[in-house]
């Protein structure tokens, strides 16, 4: 497992500072710009990683129209299952797959929203096919298509892969959204969705206090996922994917925070 971090896309491709302040050499890239995603940036930013000696791991997409990171406006803006943005936001995710081919990467992650629990839910079958069609763009370019964890239940997931069926499915699991949003643990998810996990979001939170409201975000090793039992989990089923460390805040807080996870995570490593 190789530790990495966040990194936005930013400065026509030349981004990778970030990531060398804290001795990393792979990183996540993430853009909600698609107007960025295009040939000339994607050979600036492969040029940039190169001379930074830094490895894209993936690239996570963001998509067009309104995002509203809560329970109750999210199920109506988040990802491919509000009819009122899936046209666009497809055509968002397959230029993102076009970018990620251009620089290298292997995937293309984002968030496909509250995909519906219930399979006879009228906008079940419509959100799959959308999936489906991104994914399948994805194939195309030789790439995977991950979903990260989030808004959806590990069955959920795992169904849902099944459903879409085209083998280049897999799974960015953000340790802390499956408890911010209740929707599971995620030493327990493993069971479910862990053939599935490509790569990691280190990240540490709380479970829901209140219904109306997502879960707090903490620094790693302050909230409820359990790090070491977590990581000994991943071994125990053969992960050797990356370690992504996001800190959703900014500042020299998010940087010192950053910091001690990388440190952090270093020391459970080391343990074997």
């Amino acid at each position: 497992m190789e530790i990495g971090v966040i990194n936005s896309l930013r400065n026509g491709g030349d981004c990778f500072e970030h990531v060398s302040q804290f001795g990393l050499k792979v990183c996540q890239l993430v853009s909600w710009d698609t107007s960025q995603a295009t040939p000339a940036i994607a050979e600036a930013t492969k040029a940039a990683a190169a001379e930074a000696g830094v490895r894209i791991c993936a690239m996570w997409g963001g998509v067009p129209g309104p995002a509203e990171w809560n329970f109750s406006k999210g199920p109506v803006t988040l990802g491919l299952v509000p009819p009122a943005y899936r046209a666009q936001r497809v055509a968002a995710l397959k230029s993102w797959a076009d970018f990620a081919a251009l620089i290298g990467a292997p995937a293309v992650i984002t968030h496909c929203g509250f995909i519906p629990e219930n399979m006879t839910d009228p906008e079940y079958d419509p959100t799959v096919a959308a999936i489906r069609e991104v994914a399948e763009h994805c194939k195309s370019k030789g790439l995977g298509f991950w979903f990260e964890t989030g808004q959806e239940t590990p069955v959920v997931l795992l169904r849902t892969i099944q459903r879409v069926g085209t083998g280049n499915l897999g799974i960015n699991l953000d340790t802390a959204n499956l408890i911010l949003y209740g929707k599971g643990n995620p030493i327990d998810a493993l069971d479910v969705i862990g053939p599935y996990v490509r790569n990691i979001h280190v990240k540490d939170g709380f479970y829901p206090t209140d219904g109306e409201r997502l879960g707090r975000e903490v620094p790693v090793g302050e909230g409820r996922v359990r790090f070491p039992d977590f990581l000994a989990r991943l071994k125990e089923i053969g992960f050797d994917g990356e370690l992504i460390i996001e800190r959703e805040i900014s500042g020299e807080q998010q940087r010192r925070d950053i910091a001690e996870t990388v440190e952090y995570l270093r020391g459970l490593l080391a343990r074997g």
